[in-house]
């Protein structure tokens, strides 16, 4: 690996209105490393990766590329430069194929000044090639997994000749099969010279994919230290400035008397006789791969999805639920997966998602009594501990992690007997995971029963009281979190 920085970045300072997004920031990247980069949200990373791409302009600063002084001040500069970034939320276009998606804007030209489909689809050919994947040239881009979708994004980086390839979060939506299938490609494309800075709230893809770990704290540089040289404890330290005790606290709840019951649970070609009980101050863990079935019963529970049969049952009785205003009134919340499509109303303020599924507990006579509204709104902001200017905030300005305690929040002032959570801290911070942690503490300890649909294992196995195993729509085995292990988890999750 070469020892002179294929980029430097040095003095990197952004404002925006009322906010220093980054004072003095650095990041250094080699050719052939796979770099990680490491902060809670609103460290800055996505900051300092949009200045790097072109997107954002900075401030003050400089930016080397082998050592030579560069101004990037839009995304085609970056290109210029062999800068790509890979972003969370893939940019294909669903209706394309997939040759059409990888060289949009800068389709190959013939003699006669068309579109030269032929040399398209030979180069896409040899790009997927490259990967190691079988996806066609001319593959409709809405018929593939995410994860081909994401190889698809990989090869469109890999067209620009990319010297440096920037991972936002790129397993956040991948099966474990499709993530070891990245992490062999990041591996070939580091071998090959490519600079690869990777960005992901996962600390075991640290570990088994970075040679360097940049960290990153309230908009400023932290440090540099190499993977090996390094432990979890001390990258959490330097991150949140503080020891966090333990990574999963789960404390003891007073286990109740059952609280939700699930009879023989059935939806077309996704779930087939489900049964389970949940208890008060219990958490159940569910697991599964991804396509297992864990979100469709959460949803059919809640009444998201209608199901064909079975019976659910709240405190004993028997429950009709056949929408989510049923489900809330039979006392069931759900935190969803993808809270910023389906959990919260970006362009509203935090107030107003906090109080939208609670909004008949404040009505008085057709009309909203503010008051009381506003009194929920404070006290959960305060007991939740989100870092908000306000109420009033646009909640699509707070990070990923205080976003989803605004999702908590929403599902609080409801007072649900049941609360169920898929992927509770999906793409948030150590930091803020352990404060979510907590949270759920503080529910079972007030009697609240929790399913927990989680894909990661070691959060299953740190917070669950009793885990579930879901395999093909089925639950395929049962255990006490003190006799489980990842091993038996997985051993069921395939069908074993």
């Amino acid at each position: 690996m070469n020892s002179t920085p294929l980029l430097s970045m040095k003095g990197i300072s952004k404002s925006f209105p009322g906010v220093k997004a980054l004072q003095d920031a650095e990041f250094s990247l080699l050719a052939g490393e796979v770099n990680f980069l490491l902060g809670e949200n609103g460290a800055g990373k996505s900051t300092l990766m949009k200045i790097l791409s072109g997107v954002y302009s900075k401030d003050s600063g400089e930016i080397r590329i082998n050592g030579e002084l560069v101004e990037i001040n839009n995304p085609r500069k970056a290109a210029a430069h062999g800068i790509v970034i890979i972003h969370q939320e893939m940019n294909l276009v669903p209706e394309l194929t997939v040759m059409e998606n990888i060289y949009l804007g800068r389709e190959p030209i013939n003699f006669f000044g068309f579109i030269d489909m032929e040399t398209m689809k030979s180069r896409t050919a040899k790009l997927l090639q490259q990967l190691g994947s079988d996806i066609g040239s001319t593959d409709i881009v809405s018929n593939l997994s995410i994860g081909e979708q994401q190889m698809v994004e990989i090869a469109k980086a890999l067209s620009y000749e990319t010297k440096i390839l920037i991972m936002d979060e790129p397993t956040a939506a991948l099966t474990e099969r499709e993530t070891e299938n990245l992490f062999q490609i990041v591996r070939q494309l580091a071998a090959s010279g490519v600079g690869i800075i990777y960005i992901s709230h996962r600390m075991e893809e640290l570990f088994a994919l970075s040679n360097r770990v940049t960290v990153m704290r309230d908009g400023a540089y932290v440090g540099a230290v190499e993977t090996k040289a390094t432990t979890f404890d001390d990258l959490i330290k330097m991150m949140v400035g503080r020891d966090i005790t333990t990574r999963f606290p789960k404390q003891a709840a007073q286990i109740g008397p059952e609280i939700l019951r699930v009879e023989l649970l059935s939806r077309y070609d996704q779930l087939e006789d489900i049964s389970f009980s949940v208890r008060a101050g219990e958490i159940v863990g569910i697991a599964g791969l991804m396509g297992a079935g864990r979100t469709e019963l959460g949803r059919a529970i809640f009444g998201a999805d209608p199901m064909d049969k079975g019976n659910i049952f709240i405190d004993g009785q028997k429950c009709s639920i056949n929408s989510p205003a049923d489900g809330i009134r039979a006392g069931i919340g759900f935190i969803t997966e993808d809270r910023k499509h389906q959990g919260l109303v970006l362009e509203m303020s935090v107030g107003e998602n906090m109080s939208l599924a609670s909004l008949a507990y404040f009505c008085v006579n057709g009309f909203i009594n503010a008051n009381k509204e506003s009194e929920m709104i404070k006290e959960n902001i305060g007991r939740l501990k989100i870092r908000t200017p306000g109420a009033v905030q646009l909640v699509k300005n707070l990070s990923g992690g205080n976003q989803q305690k605004v999702v908590i929040g929403k599902w609080l002032a409801t007072y649900p007997k049941v609360l169920i959570m898929d992927e509770p801290t999906r793409g948030v911070d150590v930091g803020a995971k352990a404060e979510i942690y907590n949270i759920m503490n503080m529910l079972t300890a007030a009697g609240v029963g929790i399913v927990m649909i989680s894909s990661e294992l070691p959060e299953v196995l740190g917070m669950s009281d009793r885990i579930l195993v879901m395999h093909r729509g089925r639950i395929a085995g049962e255990m006490a979190v003190q006799e489980a292990t990842q091993e038996k988890i997985m051993a069921y999750a395939a069908g074993g």
